[in-house]
């Protein structure tokens, strides 16, 4: 896609949980809506998607440099995607086991 409203997977402990669910959790563009991100997993994925949810996430508050400067990093667009039953998406599967 020229202009892909997905960015990246977002991959942690809680959006890999929700994948067993059938959940899939992506940083999206800002401009882009629901009907177009649902438009881009099904294409890209080759899924059927039943609903996506979307929200706006805040930028923390971060220290940097030697005199401890504060910066607001930027804000983001989060999106969650919830797949028909059966389905998933191969770029959320655990690939080895934690000892």
């Amino acid at each position: 896609m020229k202009d892909s409203a997905l960015i990246r997977p977002i991959i942690t402990e809680k959006s890999m949980r929700e994948a067993q669910k059938g959940r899939f959790t992506f940083e999206t563009a800002k401009h882009a809506d629901k009907l177009t991100i649902k438009k881009i997993v099904e294409e890209l994925f080759k899924v059927r998607v039943l609903s996506v949810a979307t929200r706006i996430v805040k930028g923390k508050s971060k220290r940097f440099g030697k005199k401890m400067k504060q910066v607001r990093l930027t804000e983001y667009k989060k999106a969650t995607v919830r797949l028909a039953p059966g389905q998933k998406i191969s770029l959320f599967e655990a690939t080895g086991e934690i000892q």
